[in-house]
């Protein structure tokens, strides 16, 4: 997990300044009223209040003594120290620094403002902790706004916009609040002294990282971001069932692209009839620089397959369920950091593979259950021949697709999967032979047979460890565990990522893959049901497609 401390630059330079100026006006604030007595009495009926509910129990007591430890200086002086050193290991150092100078002016300075203010704790007749050190601001208070601060801003600068981050934020923000509250409760503090302890730790840490981090931003090379012509001409194929509003979605697009110098887009949307190939030809012959797929697996499939060999990009918005291609490409699911990698990032050339099976074969890309009725009429009887990026296969991954209740899909995402799953798993065991680069057939006796051009499923889950999509081979996993407990054991090696095989768990590699099942068996193509069939084969295109990634920061300075 890179650090990319791009990811922490305000949309606006003001902003930054205005985040420092927040903690410090309210500081000022809050030691006039102090210093003139303004907030004693509503620190007094806080103090009470904090006194009643501390001193409720024995165990109420023991836990706040045990946050008091824990977020005393010595204990948040070795997790800075800690943090420091990890991020000077990642050759951060200008970090590293930040975190030291951050807790030496923080720890540091609300000593100082102690001695100057020299402010008495609250005082009751059976003092529940009794303290000699003066109140304001509260040293735990100014520690725990400190690590909130350090935590929030590595937090940012380690992961991309998105439910994760947000939660992870939330998490230390309830943590800084418990410890303040905390003080409180036990009876130490007034509610001036916490909030005024907050400001200092807040205020200090982004001051620090205002003036020592932000050169350390380095901005990879123009070129590095260049690709097609350099005209920055770009087009838009768009599932408008995929993206909801496509008004915003069109203003998001804008939002993004024109800031990064692109000109106005050529705009595309799929149909049930087309899903993507004919919008993606008309883009290629509008002569664009790069194409923006936004939609399902499917969606990106069909442009991907249409822009292979043209030496033409295409940017990916994830906008479907599964989404695996995003994911094991480093594309980012929040829509904005996706924006922002397909107009900033760089381009990288993986791999196609090519597919052609004897099942009747609806359309591939269809992504929906009305797309694949309407599809029937260009089925072809005698087998079909397209590609996928992701995986193919088939048995019981095949019949998990085919199992996924849509209603589920919609609410609860890939979780519908994993519901199918559970379901599938006493699907019957079948016999099939193997062909990796046109070598002798090997017979199994399997549950299911995948083809893989990527290694993760959803949740990381690595079925294929070695997989990469640009090393000009396929890999193969054949599971054919003997009975339902089997599967405990297949989860168990696949998590851990052993490499050992056997009959239950057997991998294979090549350029060329042909699989042959003694009758008709479901097949999958990139997740989605592809009908009934015996025979797969599949041959990787190496290095013809090219598609936009996240580009790592310039090397810190040493």
């Amino acid at each position: 997990m890179p650090f990319d401390l791009r990811r922490a630059e305000p949309t606006r330079p003001s902003l930054f300044t205005q985040a420092i100026a927040v903690p410090v006006v309210l500081w000022v604030v809050l030691a006039v009223l102090v210093a003139v007595g303004a907030t004693q009495g509503v620190d007094d009926d806080v103090a009470d209040w904090g006194y009643d509910i501390g001193s409720s129990s024995d165990r109420m007591l023991s836990f706040l003594d045990g946050v008091a430890i824990a977020f005393s200086n010595l204990p948040v002086i070795g997790v800075l120290l800690l943090v420091a050193a990890y991020t000077a290991w990642r050759g951060e150092r200008r970090l590293a620094g930040w975190v030291v100078v951050s807790g030496t002016l923080a720890l540091g300075g609300n000593a100082l403002l102690k001695l100057i203010f020299r402010r008495d704790r609250p005082s009751f007749d059976e003092p529940l902790r009794e303290l000699v050190s003066y109140s304001f601001p509260s040293g735990h208070s100014a520690a725990a706004g400190l690590l909130v601060t350090v935590a929030t801003l590595l937090t940012i600068v380690l992961t991309g916009r998105g439910w994760r981050r947000r939660i992870l934020i939330a998490l230390w923000v309830l943590i800084g609040l418990g410890v303040g509250l905390s003080r409180i409760l036990l009876g130490v503090h007034y509610l001036s002294d916490v909030i005024a302890g907050f400001c200092v730790g807040v205020a200090v840490t982004l001051a620090a990282w205002h003036v020592l981090v932000p050169a350390a931003a380095r901005l990879p090379h123009e070129l590095a971001v260049l690709t097609g012509t350099g005209r920055k001409r770009f087009a838009v194929v768009v599932n408008p069932s995929k993206v909801g509003d496509l008004n915003e979605f069109k203003a998001r697009v804008l939002a993004v692209s024109r800031p990064a110098g692109w000109r106005e887009p050529l705009w595309f949307e799929t149909t049930i009839e087309d899903t993507g190939r004919g919008q993606t030809q008309a883009a290629l012959e509008a002569d664009v620089d790069l194409i923006v797929a936004a939609g399902g697996d499917g969606t990106v499939r069909a442009v991907c397959e249409e822009a292979a060999r043209t030496g033409i990009a295409v940017g990916i918005i994830p906008h479907g369920t599964g989404n695996l291609l995003a994911r094991n490409i480093g594309i980012p699911l929040n829509m904005r950091d996706a924006l922002e990698v397909a107009f900033g990032g760089q381009d990288k050339a993986v791999d196609l593979a090519t597919f052609r099976t004897d099942a009747v074969l609806q359309d591939p890309a269809a992504e929906t259950d009305d797309d694949r009725e309407d599809a029937d009429e260009n089925e072809t009887p005698t087998g079909t021949e397209t590609c996928f990026l992701v995986m193919a296969g088939l048995g019981m991954d095949a019949a998990i697709m085919t199992g996924v209740d849509d209603n589920l899909k919609q609410k609860v995402g890939w979780f519908a999967y994993f519901v199918s799953g559970v379901k599938a798993l006493r699907f019957p065991a079948m016999r099939v032979e193997i062909s990796v680069d046109d070598g002798e057939f090997k017979k199994f006796r399997a549950r299911t047979v995948v083809i893989g051009n990527v290694g993760f499923l959803q949740a990381g889950i690595p079925l294929l460890p070695d997989a990469q999509i640009d090393d000009g081979q396929l890999d193969v996993v054949v599971l054919a565990p003997k009975r339902f407990i089997g599967w405990l054991a297949i989860v168990v090696r696949v998590m851990g990522r052993q490499r050992r095989t056997n009959e239950r768990l057997d991998r294979l590699a090549g350029k060329k893959v042909v699989i042959r099942a003694e009758k008709p068996m479901p097949m999958q193509l990139d997740g989605d049901p592809v009908g009934d069939g015996t025979e797969i084969t599949a041959e990787v295109q190496h290095g013809v497609l090219l598609v936009r990634v996240p580009i790592a920061p310039a090397p810190a300075p040493a």
